[in-house]
């Protein structure tokens, strides 16, 4: 793949550009995307499947790289000469790069991948006590960090990338241990974390709440977000007692999480971030409008992005149409024949409407093999899944035929944007319960609690 950048003239040194190129194996669409917090490319496959892109203007830092509905994030400084190859058939694994620049995202992509993986092991571990826990987490973090240290021993890397790189450790350290009280201790009885050891946090003095470098990575927010969830439980438990189960849906906790993003963050592109995914996530669940508009004012007083604020009173509007009683959105489906349908023509019974995304493939594959179960549980209750990606619309067969899964209930958006728009999709974990009136009997189920198969068993008796 070097050969691409042959015929390109050279630049002198100290211009602020970067090249990245590659070829793509199993495309599933015939364009890559690179984008940033400032910054949005659209770049054309040739028809080898190969494409080369040169980047003026370099802003250095996190970009993302995506196709097909799936997404990496690469490292780019000035001068960089990143080239890749990846088969779309397993993404993140196939992804390796050459050129100037390579190894210090080769090493980032190798960090996450290990990431991920302990990440599907950790609420196992939420299953130990605290000292236990701290002890299997503070020695995978001291093993990563000696890991890194003999990797820069070998060459010279930037301040940049020795700050992604250190986050990426630590910051998955700090989100374990916030998010490992609501696993311990479990939403019944939450109220004794406070009883974790008293140097638990203790690196909570480190945070930095504002490291521009790190809008675009996972892990930083990852932390961020899950340490707000954390911080507001002091709020919530000066009214609430021993006695009542955790509600994150409780409008003065949530209301809590933005003021104190609010107080403790002052760089506005994160600060609006994470007020805009509270208020989404908070709205998305809600069922009282007088909170939820509690909420919208308080998430409205608080960001600086029109943007953002445009995104929430959209999102708001949508909502109210997917109340309890109301019909689903008239909205245009493609089914595997490419045949075009609606709701109305394909809802005759009591129906679950679930969607999926190539990106996520673990969730996929889990929300498929659930409602299988499902339907052999409640054969009176026909089950929809909905492909989300906005992309060449052959790419969701070819993941329905790869998973052997059963097609004569699937479906596509025509137009996802809109569609996602109008259902206030922001997650595929989210479900959709209507009658076969397509009339709406709960706008926002889980496949995987047991409230949901109660609801469903209910369901099953009524004659509708």
């Amino acid at each position: 793949m070097t050969s691409l950048l042959s015929c390109k003239k050279s630049v002198e040194a100290g211009e602020d550009y970067a090249f990245i190129g590659g070829e793509v194996i199993n495309p599933n669409n015939d364009y890559v995307t690179i984008s940033s917090s400032t910054r949005f490319d659209t770049i054309a496959l040739d028809a080898k499947n190969r494409f080369l892109f040169k980047i003026n203007n370099l802003k250095p830092g996190l970009y993302a790289f995506a196709h097909g509905g799936e997404y990496q994030m690469v490292l780019l400084e000035p001068q960089d000469s990143i080239i890749f190859r990846l088969n779309t058939n397993d993404f993140d694994e196939s992804l390796v790069y050459t050129g100037r620049g390579a190894k210090k995202n080769n090493y980032l992509i190798k960090m996450f991948l290990d990431n991920e993986q302990e990440n599907q092991n950790f609420m196992n571990l939420c299953q130990f006590e605290p000292s236990r826990f701290e002890k299997v987490l503070d020695s995978t973090r001291h093993s990563k960090l000696k890991e890194l240290d003999e990797f820069l021993s070998f060459k010279s890397y930037s301040d940049l990338f020795k700050t992604i790189a250190t986050t990426g450790i630590n910051y998955n350290y700090y989100a374990n241990k916030e998010i490992y009280p609501f696993g311990y201790y479990g939403y019944r009885n939450l109220i004794h974390y406070n009883d974790l050891p008293e140097n638990f946090y203790s690196y909570r003095k480190d945070i930095d709440y504002n490291n521009e470098d790190l809008i675009e990575f996972y892990t930083y927010n990852k932390f961020l977000y899950s340490h707000f969830n954390n911080l507001a439980l002091k709020k919530y438990y000066q009214t609430a007692t021993h006695y009542d189960l955790f509600d994150r849906t409780s409008v003065i906790y949530n209301l809590e999480k933005l003021n104190l993003i609010d107080s403790l963050v002052s760089n506005p592109a994160i600060k609006n971030n994470l007020l805009k995914y509270t208020t989404r996530d908070f709205m998305s669940v809600s069922e009282d409008s007088l909170e939820t508009q509690k909420v919208l004012n308080s998430f409205l007083e608080k960001c600086s992005s029109d943007r953002d604020k445009n995104y929430i009173n959209s999102l708001a509007f949508s909502l109210k149409g997917l109340k309890k009683g109301k019909k689903l959105p008239k909205l245009v489906l493609v089914d595997y024949n490419d045949n075009e349908v609606v709701f109305d023509s394909i809802i005759t019974k009591p129906t679950v409407i679930y969607f999926w995304s190539s990106s996520l493939p673990l969730l996929l594959k889990n929300s498929h093999y659930k409602v299988k179960q499902l339907k052999t549980k409640f054969p009176n209750i026909d089950f929809i899944g909905i492909n989300i990606n906005d992309d060449d619309n052959t790419h969701w067969k070819k993941i329905l035929n790869q998973y052997n899964f059963p097609v004569t209930h699937e479906f596509q958006f025509k137009y996802p944007n809109e569609s996602l728009k109008a259902l206030a999709i922001n997650s595929v974990k989210k479900s959709i319960l209507v009658t076969k009136d397509c009339k709406i009997i709960n706008p926002n189920v889980l496949l995987y609690t047991s409230e949901f198969e109660e609801e469903l068993a209910q369901i099953s008796k009524k004659k509708w």
